[in-house]
């Protein structure tokens, strides 16, 4: 059996292996620290990639389904794909914030990243653009989505479901907006940039 032909054994394939990259590599020595960042990383690749995806493949994809009079329109994409990327979607964002937050209380900054204090103010920036994107897929993307694709269990006039598509669309650019300097601000603390 092949493990790679579902996406659980994938993903379980991926541990594996990072798992045996670490008792290889690790010299008898471990950072717990390190597997909290390491899942943080992995949530956080998950969200804002779907993010990218949304932004940059699907958004544009659907409008050019919906402009192509003779073309298969974008029902399979509505009902197939967009219900399930959306799911990873908010989950990862949730992973994300709560492994950040639990690796910045384990490196003992906390509070004082999101105090933006001395030392951990470049982080805490990072930090605080990655709760904003997290209010924002919560509050203002999901809900509308749900909307648009009737997914909340009502039916929508025209008026509704456009000012929902609009809402989610600038939430969504939002967050792609802001993921570009909450990353420089990731890995400028991680590699002793700006150190503020």
């Amino acid at each position: 059996m092949n493990p790679l032909k579902s996406v659980l054994g994938t993903i379980i394939t991926g541990i594996v292996l990072a798992v045996i990259v670490m008792v290889v590599y690790q010299d008898g020595q471990t950072n717990p620290l390190e597997y909290t960042v390491w899942f943080h990383v992995v949530a956080g690749i998950t969200w804002i990639g779907l993010l990218y995806y949304f932004n940059f493949v699907q958004v544009p994809a659907v409008g050019a389904a919906l402009a192509d009079d003779g073309g298969p329109g974008p029902a399979g994409i509505n009902k197939y794909v967009a219900p399930r990327a959306l799911l990873w979607f908010r989950w990862a964002a949730v992973a994300t914030w709560l492994s950040g937050a639990a690796a910045l209380a384990k490196m003992g900054i906390l509070q004082d990243a999101f105090l933006l204090k001395e030392g951990a103010a470049v982080i805490g920036v990072g930090a605080w653009l990655g709760t904003i994107m997290l209010f924002n897929v919560w509050v203002l993307i999901w809900p509308n989505q749900k909307k648009i694709l009737g997914l909340d269990g009502q039916s929508h006039d025209a008026d509704t479901i456009a000012k929902a598509k609009t809402v989610a669309l600038m939430a969504s650019r939002t967050n792609t907006a802001l993921s570009i300097p909450m990353l420089l601000s990731m890995t400028a603390y991680a590699h002793g940039g700006f150190p503020l």
